[in-house]
């Protein structure tokens, strides 16, 4: 639409089903570039797609046109497919359900774009819990623990 104009910046946090460390060193950047891709077909603009063995942060701006839930569904099914077509797990590879989003203000890009490109650096002083946590007290979201972590039968 003509003379629209926007500038969304969000940072969404998902983790691999029961937070099993099973994202490996030989492929995680392809899966973030996956990923990556994946945001971008949406239109919507990736910024850094980041993280560790057990969870992803991607940091990207959002074109309004496109829900977060949709996006995240779709980066989420995507993504796990391109995992279990490669047979990059040993087993069915699965995301836990649900995500952190988290937006920010143009003057933020920086420093969120560090945060997410310093995980490994970052997750050797806190856990994905802990910072998961964190996220949810700083931003000021209200949550029942029951639901945050879904641990394995």
């Amino acid at each position: 639409m003509a003379n629209t104009y926007h500038q969304i910046y969000i940072q969404v946090v998902f983790a691999v089903k029961y937070r099993e460390a099973v994202i490996a060193d030989e492929w995680k950047s392809t899966l973030f570039g996956v990923i990556g891709n994946l945001i971008n077909e949406t239109g919507c603009k990736t910024i850094i797609v980041n993280g560790v063995e057990d969870h992803v942060h991607c940091f990207l701006g959002l074109k309004p046109v496109v829900s977060i839930s949709e996006l995240m569904k779709t980066v989420k099914a995507k993504s796990s497919k391109y995992i279990n077509d490669h047979h990059l797990t040993k087993s069915k590879f699965e995301w836990q359900e649900g995500y952190g989003a988290f937006s920010y203000g143009h003057s933020q890009i920086n420093v969120v774009y560090n945060y997410v490109a310093n995980q490994e650096e970052h997750h050797k002083k806190q856990t994905f819990k802990e910072e998961y946590l964190e996220f949810l007290d700083k931003f000021q979201v209200p949550f029942d623990e029951r639901y945050i972590f879904q641990d394995m039968i």
